[in-house]
């Protein structure tokens, strides 16, 4: 294949980014200050309902400090899926709590419900459900379950903006949400992290623990850490937020010209109270998946990534015995193929020719 490389995700910066970097710059005012005071009120009008943001140094910042600012520490165990990024189990475990794994639900990748019910015990205080691969979590049944046992809700939104869940937006369910701000991500501050809150108390105590633990200066009222975001950061942060809605409905196009031309492959089902963003749009290989992106890459130039080839459990970090089906099987199949708002139709023909080509020989 000789054409280019299709990359598996392509972060879109131009220049307004680049020209609001400069603006601060020639500010003179670099570390937290006004673009991160605009950035976070712009983000809580555009993406959690006008819920109060502090703006944090990245997303895994965000759920530690959020958890901090929950309370939750020693003694404290938190549900988790074993299917995601380490950062979501690893906040819970750097606040001295414990993490506890649950299955997900086989189409969604997010936790199953009758899985978390199963894993509440006496000992637990809250429920972290992720928003995975852009969709959300099932936070209807979610809730009752928390309701039921008096548990708290924190949302991991690292990847998924805009999406929303019955009508509501994603950030807007728990005690506190976190959006990344990675490259990578749907939209992106350089690095950086979002977490919203509809609690004033909650978003004091963030505002403090990213800052040292002092609202003003040398007036430390509690242990805190440097997590600040800097204003070059929220500069970038603004211009992307002004065109995430658009990228948004742009990876909507793109799957469903994946969903409407893959073959042999199990595509992405959304659920019908779901709005997808799909920060990856992954299918499910069921035969030597690690076999077909090898061809993926090598014959065909597609970019494409595993996502997560080994769950939270069953890292060196965790290491527990546990029965998780539908986790292993997930992280046994899944292959995410480019979805980006960069590609062409082009690209997207030739990402279809390869899946199906691939799958048809495998047949």
């Amino acid at each position: 294949m000789n054409a280019s490389p299709i990359p598996a995700a392509k972060p879109i910066i131009g220049d307004e980014e680049r020209a609001a970097v400069d603006r601060v710059l020639r500010s003179g005012m670099l570390a937290q200050g006004p673009e991160v005071a605009a950035f976070e009120t712009e983000f809580a009008a555009e993406l959690v309902g006008g819920r109060t943001c502090v703006a944090v140094n990245s997303g895994t910042s965000g759920l530690h400090l959020g958890l901090l600012a929950a309370g939750v520490g020693p003694g404290d165990e938190v549900i988790v899926p074993s299917f995601t990024f380490a950062a979501t189990a690893n906040s819970v475990a750097l606040t001295g709590a414990t993490p506890v794994f649950a299955d997900i639900e086989a189409d969604h990748f997010c936790l199953d419900p009758a899985a978390v019910e199963a894993a509440v015990t006496e000992r637990t205080v809250g429920i972290m459900p992720v928003h995975l691969y852009g969709h959300p979590a099932n936070m209807t049944a979610l809730g009752e379950i928390a309701a039921r046992h008096g548990l708290r809700i924190f949302e991991d939104a690292a990847q998924a903006h805009g999406a929303t869940w019955d009508g509501a937006q994603v950030g807007t369910f728990g005690d506190f949400a976190m959006f990344s701000l990675y490259p990578t991500k749907n939209m992106t501050s350089g690095e950086g992290g979002m977490v919203s809150t509809g609690q004033d108390d909650l978003a004091r105590r963030l505002r403090l623990l990213r800052n040292q633990g002092m609202e003003r200066q040398y007036e430390n009222e509690l242990v805190g850490l440097n997590n600040r975001m800097t204003d070059l950061h929220a500069a970038i942060g603004r211009v992307q937020l002004t065109k995430v809605a658009g990228w948004t409905a742009q990876r909507q196009a793109n799957a469903a010209v994946l969903d409407a031309g893959l073959e042999g492959v199990v595509v992405p089902p959304v659920a019908e109270q779901a709005t997808h963003v799909y920060h990856q749009y992954t299918i499910r290989v069921a035969d030597d998946r690690d076999g077909f992106v090898t061809a993926l890459r090598s014959e065909y130039g597609v970019g494409c990534g595993v996502y997560y080839p080994i769950p939270n459990h069953r890292l060196p970090s965790f290491q527990r015995e546990l029965d998780l089906p539908a986790t292993e099987k997930a992280a046994a199949e899944v292959i995410s193929l480019p979805v980006h708002p960069s590609l062409s139709a082009d690209d997207l023909d030739r990402i279809i020719l390869a899946v199906n080509s691939i799958a048809k020989a495998g047949a």
